[in-house]
C-alpha cells in the first residue's frame, strides 16, 4: 500500500466516534460521518427489529396522517408547578398576553438535532415536550427513527403547540424554533405553528450568573444554581453523529443516553425558569447573593423599571462582590441617580469611581459635566479635566493603558479643556487675546 493511501485511512481512522457504553453487548464500529447530510444521501438501515427501540425505551408507535413516529412519556416529582407574578414576566415580555401568566398554557421545549449550524440540511430528530401536571413534570419525547417520519411528528408537535401556547425555551429563539420553523416550511405540508408568547431563559440567566460562573449551560446552572446534579451526562456535540449513525444501522442502546440528556435539559429548564421568575418577582428575599441582586437590577433597567433597580443596585453594592462588578454597578446606579436629578448621589459615586479604568476615566467626565453645565463651575471642571489628563499620563507612562485609548481618551479630555480654558477667560479677554501679538 503507498505512503499516501496509509496516510488517508490514518486520517479516516481519527475520525471515529469515542466509545460509548454498550448495554446490549453488540460489538459494533460507527461510521464515519458526512459533514452534511441530506436525507437521499443516508441509507435509511433501521435494526433488524423495527420496534426494538420503542421497546428498550418503553415508547409507543404513534400513527398520524402522515405516518409514524416514536413518543416517550415520564413523569417528574421535581420541579413543582410555579405560578409565576405577572410583575416578573413583564420584565421579560412587556408586551406579553394574558395566557403568560397561566401555567396551564406554558409548554417547554428543547431539540436534538443533526447539527448546529442551522439551515436546511438540519433536523430535529427528537423534539422534547414538557409541561405541568400532576403536581409535577410531564415529559413527551417526539422521534424519528429515520427521515420519512419527519412529517408525522411535526403535526404531532404542531398539536401539542395548539394545545398549549405558551412556547418556554432556552436559547430558542436563536436555534430551536427557527430550524422547527425552516422544517414546517420545507415539509410544504404542514403550516407551522403560532404560539402566542415565547419566554426564552437563556438571555435573563446570562445577566443573573455569567459573571459567578463563565458558563451558562444548563447542566452547570442546575449544578450552582438550582443544587441539581443530573449524574453521568452525554457530551452535546456526540448528539449528532449517534443519531446518524442509528439511521444506518448502529444499536438503538446507544440512543438511550440522548433521550436521558434531553429529559435533563426539560427538566434544568423547568427549575430554572422558576428560579429565575422567583428573582424577578422577589429579589430582595430571593437573591442568593450580591451579583444576582446586580443581575436583576440590569434587567429591570433594560425594561424601564428605573426606581426598581436603582433599590436593587444599592443592595448589590452593599454586599460583597467582585471589584469590576462593584464598578459596573456604581456606574449604572450613578447614570440612574443623573437621570433621576439626584445629582448628590451621582457625584459622590463618581467621586468614588476615580481612576484609571474605563469607569473612571467616565467618573472625571461626569464631574466636568456636572460641574460646567449644572453647578456653573468651569474652573472646577477644568480641575477634574487636568487630574484626568495627569492619571492618563501616568498610565501611558507605566504602559497600564493601550496606546490606542490612551490617543482616545486624551484628545476626548484636550478638547474639553480647551472650551473650558476659553469658557473661564469670557468673551472680552477672547477679544483682547486674538488682537495680542503671537496669539
Amino acid at each position: 500500500m503507498s505512503q499516501v493511501l496509509q496516510d488517508r485511512f490514518r486520517r479516516l481512522k481519527a475520525l471515529r466516534l469515542p466509545s460509548l457504553p454498550n448495554p446490549s453487548g453488540l460489538q459494533w464500529q460507527p461510521a464515519i460521518p458526512h459533514i452534511h447530510v441530506e436525507p437521499s444521501q443516508v441509507a435509511f438501515a433501521l435494526s433488524d427489529q423495527p420496534d426494538r427501540l420503542a421497546q428498550i425505551l418503553g415508547a409507543s408507535v404513534k400513527t398520524n396522517q402522515y405516518g409514524d413516529h416514536l413518543s416517550l412519556h415520564c413523569w417528574f416529582g421535581e420541579p413543582a408547578r410555579f405560578t409565576p407574578d405577572i410583575r416578573a414576566l413583564q420584565l421579560l415580555v412587556p408586551d406579553a398576553p394574558e395566557e403568560v401568566a397561566d401555567p396551564e398554557q406554558w409548554i417547554f421545549l428543547d431539540t436534538e438535532t443533526t447539527g448546529l449550524a442551522g439551515g436546511s440540511g438540519t433536523y430535529a430528530f427528537l423534539v422534547g415536550l414538557a409541561w405541568w401536571e400532576g403536581g409535577g413534570l410531564e415529559v413527551e419525547q417526539l422521534f424519528m427513527r429515520d427521515f420519512s417520519e419527519e412529517c408525522s411528528l411535526l403535526s404531532a408537535l404542531g398539536e401539542r403547540l395548539t394545545e398549549r401556547r405558551v412556547l418556554i425555551t432556552f436559547n430558542g429563539k436563536s436555534f430551536d424554533w427557527p430550524l422547527l420553523e425552516t422544517r414546517y416550511r420545507m415539509s410544504r405540508k404542514i403550516p407551522p405553528p403560532c404560539p402566542r408568547a415565547h419566554l426564552d431563559f437563556l438571555h435573563p440567566a446570562r445577566n443573573l450568573w455569567r459573571l459567578r460562573l463563565g458558563s451558562v449551560r444548563l447542566s452547570q446552572l442546575e449544578r450552582h444554581v438550582l443544587g441539581w446534579d443530573r449524574g453521568a451526562d452525554l457530551m452535546s456535540d456526540l448528539i449528532p453523529r449517534i443519531y446518524l449513525d442509528f439511521v444506518r444501522g448502529a444499536p438503538p442502546e446507544r440512543l438511550i443516553p440522548v433521550f436521558h440528556h434531553n429529559q435533563m435539559d426539560l427538566r434544568g429548564l423547568a427549575g430554572l425558569s422558576s428560579r429565575i421568575l422567583s428573582l424577578l418577582s422577589d429579589a430582595e428575599t430571593q437573591g442568593q447573593d450580591g451579583l444576582e441582586l446586580f443581575g436583576v437590577s440590569r434587567i429591570c433597567e433594560k425594561r424601564g423599571d428605573a426606581i426598581r433597580a436603582r433599590k436593587l443596585y444599592e443592595q448589590s453594592i452593599a454586599s460583597v462582590l467582585p471589584t469590576e462588578t462593584a464598578r459596573a454597578a456604581r456606574r449604572s446606579l450613578a447614570r440612574l441617580a443623573k437621570r433621576d436629578g439626584d445629582f448628590a448621589v451621582a457625584c459622590e459615586l463618581w467621586r468614588y469611581a476615580l481612576g484609571n479604568s474605563r469607569q473612571g476615566y467616565e467618573a472625571y467626565e461626569q464631574l466636568a459635566i456636572y460641574h460646567e453645565h449644572k453647578a456653573r463651575d468651569p474652573h472646577q471642571a477644568r480641575e477634574f479635566v487636568r487630574q484626568a489628563l495627569d492619571e492618563l499620563r501616568r498610565a501611558n507612562h507605566t504602559g497600564a493603558i493601550t496606546p490606542g485609548a490612551y490617543r482616545e481618551i486624551r484628545a476626548r479630555f484636550e478638547h474639553r479643556m480647551v472650551r473650558l480654558e476659553r469658557k473661564s477667560r469670557g468673551p472680552l479677554l477672547d477679544v483682547l487675546a486674538a488682537e495680542l501679538p503671537g496669539e
